[in-house]
């Protein structure tokens, strides 16, 4: 499915950026502490429609629906896409390739074995080849792959155009080892996510000069080593073809050939039901039409009870068929149009949902989690004590009910920004920062200084007589409140003798006016009824309405421009607030919460700060203002708190926007206003995540087997450069620690996988209390499968075994062969 905002690029450093869209937007409350031990969790099962290769027929063709033709064939470039990722998967050795729990599994199709063999003075891991793996032109895989591969990522190199160099600039040599078929790697120093190195693995003629690196591999791979080798690349179809790799030794591919196929999101339902592609990731609503579809095969030639024209009353349709043979010829020919079209629609829906039974729909949990993303750089949000409120105020729960509920799929809040449910060391960490609690989220807001009525309020330090002051009495600013009260205190005189006069004027009427004084008088209460009505909903409704457009479709700016910087002798610097004494200590709280969860009870030394009770949330004695639906939008010095809120305008979004929406409504409750920005999908990303252009954003990150290495850049603590700017690498929220980017270090030099798991659950918690990124749900997985193939579909976290897809034989389905096979 296509992902709104996806930049280009797979690669480790590069971690691939997959934001919610369509209708599979695929996400809870915050759960409450949890225990020191690590959890028992379970993932959702893989739903591939698994059979044994004898049960699946030899040959015939698979067409996969991707999302466009991959921009180059080289998964190291900063342009790589999860186009390249499926396609390479079938072509290049993965010699860890992670299982279906999601941890690294060796490959036996390429290596007997790979394991550390010396720890002191220096790291050494032994790689024991596969004797018959060999390259598709019949050269051995051997060290000079390896070698080539790695003078490539290392990165002291700029000729070459990379993406990524984790865990490669740790490399000091590579070398034979007692046979060609053994790699001899020794480290500079420890390097813990070792197995993620060397997959995919290119050959030495792609990887051993910048010019091959940088253009040989974009558009074609003339050497491979996977159960396929790629026949053909045709833009004008937008088709990429593999065939059977002859010179495959492990268990032969069951496909002759396996087409991959430019397909629109939009466009995959049509392709489905004509018998253009036989595998597609699809949405919730096309899902929902293969079900009805299933369901209705048995309705004799019955018209469908759902679809085009479904909804049509009899009365309706009386009426249609009347205007349309009527006396009134304008009228009839737009009613006769009407119902022309409307005929087409249904016998074209109708045929589609003839081509869909053909298809089952297999579902999991998607390997990647949505999250809110809170910009700390600047304005509100710099204050750790607006991010927690904005998290605490959320009820995470409802959210992953409204997207995973639906679809039949366990409804739970994620707990790790490390690690998914099933993930060995996954641990729930959200207690850190706390559960859902409406009052603890006020009295944060209210310690950080937002109150009622602050909006309307002058700065403190504004003086008497300054022009401040003028400007207001002029109405160019808010009025006080003494000024709002006297406004309402003249209105409310002006209406009683507005009212005495309109009683005299209806007494010299007379009966002869009588009538229409009713008239009038009913028409009043009724508007009155409506106001009264309209304002009962104002405070909710105000924020999110007046703050809603779409950028290009009227005359407002796509976005409010970044805050001041301020000036520091000709370099520019971003202000950030300071916190307050209180919030010191409540910082203070937190981090030792943390601690407890993540260190034995042990609280680091840069974590001791005084004051505050373990486990508090808010200052004591701190009052929780009263629900912002009855006192009003939250302000201070005259500003009120309300954030931009990004979101993707495209149709497939819709999902997404329903979860914006309902972030909205219950950030309302504890006072915050929201502006939600709805922007075009090609967009999302570039002009307003990766360049800070937000406030809160949704968008999501895949999981991983590498968390010390893959999740650094995502949380590490942003830099300033030279010229003033933030070097956020992957850390779009622009919210870090020192310490978390020290453990992330520790983590991925600790050899132990133990005291490594430890180590991220210790990172994860402060990344909870920090407050930068709001983990809400793993996405769900759908797609569409010709219902006659086994072994593909929702592969979860399981990287996909392309030689065992097939169509099963006719004694296994107990039908006739596929009509299009």
């Amino acid at each position: 499915m296509s992902h709104v905002g996806v930049p280009r690029g797979t690669v480790r450093k590069r971690r691939s950026l997959a934001l919610l869209t369509t209708g599979v937007l695929t996400i809870p409350v915050l759960a409450g502490c949890s225990s020191g031990s690590e959890e028992t969790s379970r993932g959702v099962p893989q739903d591939i429609a698994p059979a044994a290769r004898q049960a699946v027929s030899d040959g015939s063709t698979v067409n996969w629906a991707v999302d466009a033709l991959p921009a180059t064939f080289n998964a190291f470039q900063a342009d790589a896409d999860s186009a390249t990722t499926r396609i390479t998967g079938a072509l290049l050795p993965a010699l860890f390739p992670m299982d279906a729990s999601g941890q690294p599994k060796l490959n036996p199709d390429y290596l007997e074995s790979a394991k550390i063999i010396e720890r002191e003075p220096k790291q050494v891991v032994l790689y024991k080849l596969n004797q018959q793996a060999v390259w598709s032109d019949g050269r051995e895989i051997g060290a000079p792959d390896f070698v080539a591969q790695w003078r490539a990522l290392r990165g002291k190199d700029s000729a070459f155009w990379t993406a990524r160099n984790s865990g490669y600039e740790r490399i000091e040599k590579i070398e034979r080892g007692a046979d060609d078929l053994q790699v001899r790697v020794t480290f500079s120093k420890p390097y813990a996510d070792w197995r993620s190195l060397f997959s995919p693995l290119y050959p030495k003629e792609i990887t051993g000069s910048p010019d091959a690196f940088n253009d040989g591999a974009r558009t074609t791979l003339k050497n491979t080593a996977g159960p396929f080798v790629l026949r053909s690349v045709s833009k004008a179809k937008g088709t990429v073809t593999l065939a059977r790799n002859p010179r495959w030794w492990g268990e032969k591919a069951k496909l002759d050939t396996l087409v991959f196929r430019a397909v629109a999101a939009g466009d995959r339902t049509q392709a489905l039901a004509d018998g253009t592609v036989d595998v597609a990731d699809i949405d919730a609503s096309t899902a929902d039409r293969i079900t009805l579809a299933r369901r209705d095969r048995g309705n004799n030639g019955q018209p469908l009870a759902h679809g085009p024209g479904s909804e049509t009353t009899p009365a309706a349709a009386l009426r249609s068929w009347a205007l349309a043979h009527g006396s009134d010829e304008e009228a009839a020919e737009i009613a006769q149009a009407a119902r022309e079209k409307n005929r087409k629609a249904v016998v074209a829906y109708t045929a589609e949902q003839k081509g869909l039974r053909d298809f089952a729909v297999r579902k999991s949990l998607e390997p990647a989690y949505t999250q809110l993303a809170l910009n700390g750089e600047s304005g509100p949000l710099a204050d750790d004590r607006v991010r927690r409120a904005v998290a605490r105020a959320l009820d995470r729960e409802e959210l992953a009910r409204t997207v995973l509920g639906p679809l039949g799929l366990p409804a739970k809040p994620l707990g790790s920004h490390l690690a998914l449910a099933g993930q060995p060391g996954y641990k729930d960490g959200s207690g850190a920062l706390g559960d859902q609690n409406t009052k603890e989220a006020q009295a944060l807001l209210a310690d950080a200084g937002w109150t009622r009525g602050g909006a309307v309020q002058p700065p403190k330090d504004t003086k008497a007589g300054s022009e401040a002051e003028k400007k207001g009495a002029k109405g160019d600013a808010p009025g006080t409140e003494e000024d709002a009260e006297k406004e309402a205190a003249e209105g409310t005189k002006d209406d009683k003798e507005a009212k005495s006069e309109k009683a005299e004027n209806e007494k010299k009427g007379g009966e002869a006016g009588e009538d229409s004084t009713t008239k009038d008088s009913t028409a009043e209460s009724e508007k009155a009824d409506r106001a009264s009505a309209d304002r009962a909903s104002e405070d909710s409704a105000a924020s999110r309405d007046e703050g809603l457009y779409i950028v290009g479709e009227d005359n407002k700016p796509g976005a409010h421009a970044p805050a001041q910087a301020v000036s520091t002798g000709g370099v520019s610097a971003v202000h950030v607030l300071a916190p307050a004494r209180t919030a010191a200590a409540q910082s203070a709280a937190l981090l030792r919460q943390a601690g407890a969860l993540g260190e034995d009870g042990a609280v680091a030394a840069q974590d001791k700060q005084p004051g505050g009770a373990a486990g508090a949330y808010a200052p004591v004695g701190t009052a929780a203002p009263a629900p912002a639906a009855a006192k009003g939008q939250l302000g201070k010095d005259g500003k009120a708190l309300t954030l931009r809120f990004v979101l993707p305008s495209g149709p497939g979004s819709q999902s997404l926007r329903s979860v914006g929406d309902k972030i909205a409504v219950m950030l309302e409750k504890i006072g915050i206003g929201t502006e939600i920005i709805k922007v075009p999908d090609e967009s999302y990303f570039k002009d307003h995540v990766a360049s800070g252009a937000y406030d809160l954003a949704l968008y999501s990150w895949p999981a991983t087997a590498y968390p010390a290495t893959d999740g650094r850049p995502i949380y590490a603590k942003p830099e300033p450069a030279t010229d003033g700017s933030l070097l956020v690498e992957q850390n779009y929220t622009r919210v870090g620690t020192d310490h978390i980017d020290q453990l992330f270090d520790q983590a991925a030099a600790e050899l132990d996988e133990k005291a490594a798991r430890e180590l991220m659950k210790q990172a994860d918690a402060r990344i909870w209390a920090a407050a930068g990124s709001i983990p809400l749900f793993q996405r769900p997985q759908l797609v569409a499968v010709d219902k006659k193939l086994a072994n593909v579909g929702a592969f979860g976290f399981a990287a996909p075994r392309y030689q065992d897809i097939g169509f099963k034989n006719r004694q296994a389905a107990g039908s006739p062969a596929d009509r299009k096979k």
